[in-house]
């Protein structure tokens, strides 16, 4: 337990340093995270602590989902709700199967291995869009398309990962095992969620104080997670329902829907700022020693390569081609938000936490597993490294913040 405690506290002092680093040098704060964690294992000053799955799942995920779900307002996201899951359904599928096709034809992966791999890959990862879009101050109906796709697209990816990852190990998909699937992945995650964020705020509506109010927050987002994982359905459905419910339901300036104290509603804030804070700084630090440590070799490189490319055209289809049935509506959105939506859709954390988690027994296990990684670090360092400029470009950001970069709040 010393060990361990020591071995955290290592990583918190090497990512404030990082912060600090990255604000000097105008750097992204993530991107510098991953670039630190990477040199640090190369030299072998890293703090030995594993990127797992578990580790991933049931520590670094639910607090940054919380805290995003949680700062959605309901009511604009309500206007583009149609336009988000249109991106969100039909992105995932398109992706998976651009990548799944280009996997299997052109780097000579068996199918399922294939597919298995395009399925992990192509769902947008919240933890490493929330950090890039926190990093440039972005807001407005932009950030809250690029968010909400990327919360929503996992429960998506979640359904079709066990699907394909089920197919894969030689069980029969039919109809009926499919909308099973997807009714107790998505379906039973939102429930969790609703359950255990109402349950939450029945409790916190008994008292006045902000540090209870709090702790139920805590163990809303926790507990929803865990227990939708618990009966085989979408922790991250679920943690996300449970942010939105209970973020919406604060937003009332008074009556039922203010079931926080005057003073819980600011502290309740600052306590998930920092907590998702402190998880993109373990996360992404780790994602950087993690990287080091693989065998690369000029085959895999190849084939990282050929899956980069294939997951940008993968992201490009499912993007501008879904976008435009949207053009004369009121939900239209512009060509130049495009642009960010196709970058900006990076591959993180969750995709990570999916392909450490493949059975060892799966073909080509490795192999997704290195290039999962390859593809992570490239979506978070070059993509994340030219966002700024993308924004900048294209007006998003005013010249003036072309200056000192901050890190997430």
């Amino acid at each position: 337990m010393d060990l361990l405690v020591a071995r955290t506290v290592a990583l918190l002092v090497i990512a404030m340093l990082v912060a600090i680093g990255a604000r000097r040098c105008n750097l992204p704060y993530t991107v510098g995270l991953v670039v630190c964690g990477f040199f640090l294992a190369l030299l072998r000053l890293g703090a030995d602590y594993p990127l797992t799955h578990d580790l991933i799942f049931t520590v670094i995920l639910p607090p940054l989902l919380f805290e995003a779900a949680f700062n959605i307002p309901w009511r604009k996201l309500r206007a583009d709700f149609g336009l988000v899951m249109t991106l969100t359904i039909c992105g995932v599928i398109v992706s998976a199967a651009v990548v799944s096709t280009g996997m299997a034809t052109v780097a000579g992966w068996p199918a399922r291995s294939a597919l298995v791999f395009g399925v992990l890959i192509a769902a947008t990862d919240p933890v490493a869009v929330i950090a890039m879009f926190k990093d440039n101050h972005v807001s407005g109906r932009l950030r809250l398309l690029v968010e909400s796709e990327s919360l929503f697209n996992d429960g998506v990816a979640a359904v079709l990962f066990v699907l394909a990852l089920a197919w894969a190990e030689g069980n029969p998909i039919t109809l009926a095992v499919t909308v099973k699937g997807v009714a107790l992945s998505a379906g039973g995650g939102i429930a969790v969620g609703l359950f255990c964020g109402a349950a939450a705020i029945i409790l916190a509506g008994r008292i006045s104080d902000h540090l209870i109010e709090t702790a139920l927050s805590v163990a809303a987002a926790y507990g929803s997670f865990l227990l939708a994982e618990h009966i085989h359905a979408s922790g991250v459905m679920a943690t996300v329902a449970t942010g939105l419910l209970m973020g919406n339901l604060t937003m009332g300036e008074g009556g039922p829907t203010a079931w926080l104290s005057p003073s819980g509603k600011a502290f309740l804030a600052n306590v998930w700022n920092f907590a998702a804070f402190i998880a993109n700084s373990l996360v992404f630090l780790l994602i950087g020693q993690a990287v080091a440590g693989l065998p690369f070799s000029l085959k895999s490189g190849t084939t990282i390569a050929i899956a980069i490319l294939f997951v940008l055209i993968g992201r490009f289809l499912s993007v501008y081609p879904v976008c435009l049935p949207f053009r004369n509506q009121v939900q239209a959105v512009p060509l130049r938000e495009q642009h960010v939506l196709w970058w900006g859709g990076l591959r993180g954390a969750l995709a990570l936490a999916l392909a450490l988690a493949l059975p060892r027994r799966l073909p080509f296990h490795d192999e997704i597993v290195t290039t999962t990684f390859g593809v992570a670090a490239f979506s978070i360092v070059v993509q994340g490294l030219s966002m700024p400029s993308l924004l900048r470009r294209l007006g998003f950001l005013p010249p003036r913040q072309a200056g000192a970069q901050k890190p997430p709040r």
